[in-house]
């Protein structure tokens, strides 16, 4: 384990070097570019009969379950990092379309993606039941604003544009996973249950994050605010995020949501009423520093992930059309969500076109397809899953800031409006 967990960090902080020294992209761009780089480059030195190097890099990936690192560690110390640094008063400022698109727009975009998967897999002749259509759906649908985030303060994007986008993905997350697990676990047991069930079998994981994720994060605030002892106070959070994760496991709550709404009750009530000065920046340094760490070990290893997945033709000309198919389910879900609010509020030009091509795929996509039982469609919807967070990762990626710029030009930046 120590072996495995040595060699990644070193060839990830090589990566990241080499984005930073000669490639120039944004970090978590350019160090899945930077690891399909090295990834195609092992790929044809073993094409052209040097197969040893790629053989042990398998080897060193094979080892890492994907699916259990991301979702049941890093996405929560991810999660709670990026909630810490998000002001509940602009959260609350944008609560409906972020509200909206985090609840509703998951449903919405499970229901049409799953449902254009099934024609597009009829198309090729490939046999997929609509359940594991919806579960595509379910596991593509939440949105990775990680890649995207430092390419729009770069682009100047507006106050409103950043906080929805952050504040929805912080939440579509925590949802995302809720009906994903809905329906594998209708999919493992072969059987369906009631509308009721279901129903409450989502409050359940969903109100229970809350309820939950909102006592463990205000008991913390409440150590914290007993003492001025920096070092302990940082432990706090760290031991919150171990400690929560694995207790609401145990509870059937939802640990993304949990962790998320922790993360605001600290990084508000904490920060504002519970914390000195020295506390907040060695707070911040820390979680920064943490959050930066394990972002650049997530996209290399999403990157370096081509090693071991098979592809096809068939499989990257079906990525494609459900790549739009994906976009045209998100310009769905936000374009009555941003429309509704323009009843209430004066909305800067352009959202809705950002917000469509700004709703990124990222590592939880990919690992909630990890977690898919065995099977020809779990190889197949794991292929597929992984060309279209490539393909958004990269396409999206590298021109979000480029669209921000054409469609805000000229509009002012300090916009009292929502989103």
């Amino acid at each position: 384990m120590l072996e495995l967990a040595a060699g990644f960090i070193c060839l990830t902080s090589l990566l990241t070097y080499v984005n930073f020294r000669f490639v120039g992209l944004p970090p978590t761009i350019g160090v899945m570019v930077t690891a399909l780089m090295f990834s195609l480059i092992l790929q044809g030195l073993s094409f052209m009969g040097f197969p040893g190097l790629e053989e042990r890099v398998q080897q060193l990936i094979s080892q890492i379950d994907f699916g259990d690192l991301l979702m049941n560690w890093m996405l929560s110390f991810l999660l709670f990092a990026g909630a810490l640094h998000v002001n509940l008063s602009d959260l609350k400022s944008y609560r409906w379309p972020i509200g909206l698109l985090a609840t509703f727009g998951v449903l919405i975009a499970t229901t049409v993606i799953g449902a254009l998967a099934y024609w597009i897999f009829g198309l090729f002749g490939w046999h997929v039941s609509f359940l594991y259509c919806l579960l595509f759906g379910a596991l593509i649908s939440p949105t990775d604003p990680i890649a995207v985030l430092g390419v729009l303060r770069t682009a100047n994007a507006s106050k409103p544009l950043k906080t929805t986008i952050v504040g929805e993905s912080l939440f579509n997350d925590g949802t995302a996973v809720v009906v994903f697990t809905v329906l594998l676990g209708i999919a493992q047991l072969g059987e369906t249950p009631t509308v009721g069930e279901t129903a409450m079998l989502f409050v359940h994981e969903a109100i229970g994050g809350v309820l939950f994720g909102g006592l463990i994060g205000y008991a913390v605030y409440l150590m914290i605010k007993s003492i001025e002892q920096y070092q302990i106070e940082v432990m706090l959070t760290l031991a919150l995020v171990i400690g929560g994760s694995a207790m609401s496991t145990e509870l059937h709550v939802s640990g993304p949501i949990a962790m998320v709404v922790a993360g605001l009750i600290i990084g508000n009530l904490g920060r504002n009423l519970a914390m000195n000065e020295m506390t907040r920046r060695y707070m911040d340094g820390f979680w920064e520093l943490l959050d930066d760490m394990l972002n650049a070990l997530l996209f290399a290893l999403i990157g370096m992930e081509l090693l071991l997945l098979p592809f096809s033709w068939s499989h990257l000309l079906a990525a494609g059309l459900l790549a739009v198919a994906i976009l045209l389910s998100r310009f769905v879900t936000v374009a009555p969500a941003i429309l509704l609010l323009r009843r209430w509020r004066t909305v800067p030009k352009g959202t809705i076109r950002i917000l469509t091509w700004g709703g990124l795929r990222g590592g939880v996509s990919v690992a909630l397809a990890l977690a898919l039982p065995l099977g020809p469609e779990r190889d197949l919807l794991l292929s597929i899953t992984y060309i279209v967070v490539l393909s958004s990762i990269l396409l999206q990626g590298l021109s979000i800031g480029k669209l921000v710029k054409a469609v805000t030009r000229g509009e002012p930046q300090t916009l009292n409006t929502d989103h």
